[in-house]
């Protein structure tokens, strides 16, 4: 089996890392490739048996913003797998057409999907989009995030989403923002209100859940048994103001 890791903080800050991964006891190699555009991947083979994974990381300093590229405004303003822009134009339309502040346009996205879902642990399944969250009206981070998204981008904002630790997060796990094009800077949505965004670290990068997850299988079969997150951040977590434009490196 070929398994692919994406857990790895993207190789845009200071930092200091550790990544172990052991087939039945025995450490194994496993080959680091660089993704553009999206982060960093991990790549090892293994055979039948038990497998853990291992990965620290201390994050120093800060970094300017992510800026945006002329690619960034096409490839991410078109519809994704999971963030079905096109068919929750008219929802975007209806909803937020003539708000011409950036700010104000965030914000308001960010405050209706986080009004009207709720934050359900186990609630979609891995197959689900923005517009079963939709419907559902329920879901996790990544629902949050594939719904802020499919809605930026039906109004022509180029969205994106990425993968992040997040210190403060509960429960602490894993978990997914939007990311949004203002003029020439990526600036952070997350309608779960869960996390500080000037805190967070991202890991991954991309159009939707398909280009960031943490750990996928080929060739084979793998259950997960057992994972563990933890994120912390030095002194007092942030505070932080929906209607702020915030940017993570």
């Amino acid at each position: 089996m070929r398994l692919t890791l994406q857990l790895a903080v993207a190789d845009a800050a200071p930092l200091q890392e550790t990544l172990q991964v052991a087939h039945d006891g025995s450490p194994i190699d496993v080959v680091e490739v660089p993704i553009p555009g999206i982060g960093r991947a991990h790549v090892g083979h293994l055979n039948p048996g038990r497998v853990t994974i291992s990965y620290d990381a201390v994050v120093t300093g800060e970094l300017p913003p992510a800026a945006v590229t002329d690619a960034d405004r096409i490839v991410y303003r078109r519809p994704s797998r999971y963030a079905e822009s096109d068919r929750l134009a008219p929802i975007a339309q209806a909803e937020f057409l003539g708000i011409s502040d950036p700010a104000d346009l965030l914000a308001s996205v960010s405050s209706w999907v986080g009004s009207r879902l709720s934050y359900v642990p186990g609630s979609s399944l891995p197959t689900e989009g923005a517009v079963d969250t939709m419907l559902s009206r329920q879901g996790v981070c990544r629902d949050y995030a594939h719904l802020v998204i499919a809605l930026l981008r039906a109004l022509d904002v180029p969205a994106r989403l990425v993968a992040v630790y997040a210190p403060g997060l509960q429960p602490m796990d894993f978990h997914a923002v939007a990311e949004a094009a203002v003029e020439d800077t990526w600036r952070v949505v997350d309608a779960t209100l869960l996390a500080p965004r000037s805190s967070l670290v991202r890991i991954g990068t991309g159009r939707d859940t398909s280009d960031t997850a943490f750990f996928s299988t080929y060739g084979g079969r793998a259950e997960l048994l057992e994972s563990e997150v933890s994120a912390t951040i030095d002194g007092p977590l942030p505070a932080d103001d929906v209607t702020e434009l915030i940017s993570i490196a």
